[in-house]
């Protein structure tokens, strides 16, 4: 029925299709051993748009990216979140990358943090990068970590006051014990 000469060319298999398709529609789980394709990486899919109509009180997660155009009250975790300019967020930020375009009352967490020049954020910023264009407002504190988005991640640097102050306890106890 076939021959081996013909099952190692490559090109179209105009004669192993018609075999095959009687023994598929037996089986309609099982798909032909000749039409198998490993699974390709999914597309991405598109970032999910909170439209500025909308007004959400609760807390929002997923893996994918968020575009927020309307008002959360409530933290938000994402892989890349988008405040746009007409939003409000009200709770903490926790993300990937964070794109602030419009307002932000708390926290923001993120390894990539832009405040662009219309943000208005008023919060702490935890980062392990950051960009602020001149223009954007903000008002708290900002810290450098190198894993800002776990609420104890390692900060960049070690604190330079705990280090001394134990030398200097240990010098001083030193000397008392000498004295």
């Amino acid at each position: 029925m076939f021959s081996k000469s013909k099952i190692n060319e490559p090109g179209p298999k105009a004669e192993a299709t018609p075999t095959a398709a009687p023994a598929a529609s037996s089986a309609p789980a099982a798909a032909p051993a000749s039409d198998y394709k490993p699974s390709a990486p999914k597309a991405k899919p598109p970032a999910s748009l909170l439209s500025s109509d909308l007004h959400i009180t609760g807390n929002l997660k997923t893996s994918g990216d968020i575009q927020v155009e309307g008002t959360v009250e409530g933290d938000i975790r994402a892989h890349l979140l988008t405040v746009g300019e007409t939003a409000t967020i009200k709770g903490e930020v926790i993300a990937d990358d964070v794109v602030v375009n419009g307002r932000v009352v708390g926290r923001v967490r993120g390894l990539k943090v832009r405040l662009t020049a219309t943000a208005r954020v008023e919060g702490d910023i935890i980062h392990k990068t950051i960009a602020i264009e001149s223009g954007a407002h903000f008002e708290g504190s900002v810290q450098r970590q190198d894993d800002p988005l776990t609420p104890g991640g390692k900060k960049a640097m070690p604190a330079a006051a705990p280090a001394p102050s134990a030398a200097v306890k240990a010098a001083t106890a030193a000397a008392k014990a000498e004295g």
